[in-house]
């Protein structure tokens, strides 16, 4: 992903098919996800914990999501008993929306835990732990920062300049200036 942030040179590069931003959205939304599963069961991945505790991990499905950059495909992981409930995308929901620019937004700007659980409460409605809030932001760390750091030397901002046009009476003639 680092190396795709760096070889970026056009707007495809960045936000094509298979561009940089839409590459960090799918980690970003790969390490929320499994740390929603991480919450939901009270222990880590390979854990001893989760042995016969009741309910564990059980693989994963994939999902299509929709987005203001085309569809991106994801793995959504699942629990034994069927009894996790997703918060970052709703079962049935097939568009990602805004959530796009909140983890862009959230992640990449260094927000804090507590900023990030009050962005979730106004974009969902939903209280979630510091903890929840901590182990995603823990899992998706690395992107955040590759994103913050990364080179913008390829990357050219383009300025458009606006003209205003008058209408002037000059010697008895209407001329445009």
């Amino acid at each position: 992903m680092k190396a795709d942030l760096k070889n970026a040179k056009t707007y495809q590069d960045l936000m094509g098919e298979n561009g940089a931003i839409k590459k960090i959205i799918k980690a970003s939304l790969k390490g929320m996800l499994d740390a929603e599963l991480t919450e939901h069961l009270g222990y880590e991945k390979y854990s001893p914990i989760g042995k016969n505790s009741g309910n564990s991990r059980n693989g994963k499905t994939h999902k299509t999501l929709k987005n203001d950059n085309g569809e991106i495909d994801i793995t959504v992981p699942r629990d034994r008993n069927g009894s996790f409930d997703l918060v970052v995308v709703k079962k049935y929901e097939r568009t990602l929306g805004p959530i796009e620019d909140k983890i862009i937004s959230m992640y990449s700007k260094g927000t804090t835990t507590r900023n990030i659980q009050l962005h979730v409460q106004e974009f969902y409605g939903l209280d979630v732990s510091a903890s929840l809030i901590s182990q995603i932001t823990d899992k998706i760390i690395d992107l955040a920062k590759e994103w913050h750091n990364r080179s913008l030397e390829n990357i050219y901002p383009i300025l458009f300049f606006d003209a205003i046009h008058y209408k002037v009476t000059s010697e008895g003639k209407l001329t445009n200036y």
